[in-house]
């Protein structure tokens, strides 16, 4: 199982972005999909969550600005990501439980100019 993000880049502050990863490979189920990030310095932490069935989480400092969906079909996940702060900046993972199993996408960068 592979997993292909893209999406990242240079944005101003209140500008927006949106993330895709895309898996695949020997796909039975996709379970969990989210989307991590990690700041210079910073542990990794979650970003959004969203499971099968479309039920979704987020992060307190994202909430109301970032949405994560995803497209079965496509075995994709997005992240779109709206009034973006300096403090966004970060290199953003996917990661997905494909088959009972989790897997890291390659990460992205985000860099958000004030």
């Amino acid at each position: 199982v592979q997993l292909q993000a893209s999406g990242g880049g240079l944005v101003q502050a209140g500008g927006s972005l949106r993330l895709s990863c895309t898996a695949s490979g020997s796909i039975h189920s996709i379970n969990l999909m989210g989307w991590h990030r990690q700041a210079s310095g910073k542990q990794r932490e979650l970003v959004a969550i969203i499971t099968a069935g479309g039920s979704t989480n987020y992060a307190d400092s994202v909430g109301g600005r970032f949405t994560i969906s995803r497209d079965n079909a496509k075995n994709t996940v997005y992240l779109q990501m709206s009034s973006l702060k300096p403090e966004d900046t970060a290199i953003y993972y996917c990661r997905v439980l494909v088959n009972f199993e989790g897997y890291w996408g390659q990460g992205t960068l985000v860099t958000v100019s004030s």
